[in-house]
């Protein structure tokens, strides 16, 4: 199918009347995107937020009549004064081949493959994890999940009790099964996180050794490693919480920080673990350590 879009310069007051006015007029789809580089990282649980300058992009089928659309829009008073725009006439490709495209095998450390499933196992040896891009944050292509990912196939976890706090599509319980534990508990805040990491351990052959809660549901336990994939803030006011999971000496791994978020999480964790020297890929980082 062939199909147009229109972009439209916003600011954080207007974006979000300009978005709905763009369903309004029929769009398929409508994207924000940062016009000036200013991503923001942590907004609060339920918040959302604009940058100073966004572009809104609505797409529309191709047969659409984009006269109408603009008409529509510059009645608007968000847009009366002000309009601007532009109309791109996209290619007509197979998107969902495209996609697919996007996606390889990916190696962590020496033996530890992360492998779409409509990709050949670069190695039949190697521990192959198969995962698939889903609706739950996690497919191995992010440095923070990387940075877990590098960290899990540098232990022994033979006979290890691990906990995923945050577990999203289930990628790095899954890989510490593979990796030899015997037993992992993923948590998550969404329920769509745990039936994910549920569907991809099935996908695995691993669902008997998969438990998956949420938070106010999970059982008392006490794991021989812990790893939080999530971000700094929810870091630092949950340490106790993220520690209290992990028997005393467990391991322990970090990531969803920003470097210049490092120290302040460090600082938080320092006087209950032995910290390890922080890891960096790029911008992001991994804090790891034992539970004294």
């Amino acid at each position: 199918m062939a199909w147009i879009q229109i972009r439209i310069p916003a600011t954080k007051t207007t974006a979000d009347a300009i978005s709905d006015y763009l369903v309004e007029a029929g769009s398929a789809s409508v994207t924000f995107m940062d016009s000036d580089n200013n991503p923001v990282y942590e907004p609060k649980p339920g918040e959302v937020i604009f940058w100073a300058q966004t572009t809104i992009i609505g797409l529309f089928d191709a047969s659409h009549d984009m006269q109408l659309v603009i008409d529509h829009l510059q009645e608007k008073p968000e847009l009366k004064d002000n309009f601007n725009y532009k109309i791109e006439q996209l290619e007509d490709k197979d998107w969902e081949r495209e996609w697919m495209e996007n996606f390889h095998p990916i190696k962590f450390g020496e033996r530890l493959w992360i492998c779409p499933s409509w990709r050949d196992v670069p190695d039949p040896s190697a521990v192959n994890v198969m995962l698939d891009p889903g609706l739950a944050f996690g497919t191995g292509t992010h440095a923070t999940t990387s940075l877990c990912l590098k960290w899990l196939e540098s232990l022994d976890l033979t006979d290890k009790t691990v906990v995923d706090f945050g577990c999203g599509s289930g990628i790095l319980g899954i890989a510490a099964i593979k990796l030899g534990a015997k037993r992992v508990i993923g948590i998550d805040i969404d329920q769509q996180a745990l039936d994910a990491s549920l569907d991809n351990a099935q996908r695995n052959g691993v669902k008997d050794q998969l438990e998956v809660y949420l938070p106010e549901n999970q059982p008392e336990f006490k794991a021989d490693v812990v790893v939080a994939n999530i971000l700094a803030a929810p870091l630092r006011e949950l340490h106790q919480v993220i520690l209290g999971l992990g028997k005393s000496g467990a391991e322990f791994a970090l990531s969803g920080i920003l470097e210049d978020q490092a120290q302040s999480v460090c600082d938080v964790y320092q006087t209950l673990c032995d910290l390890a020297p922080v890891e960096i890929d790029g911008e992001w980082v991994r804090v790891s350590g034992i539970k004294k």
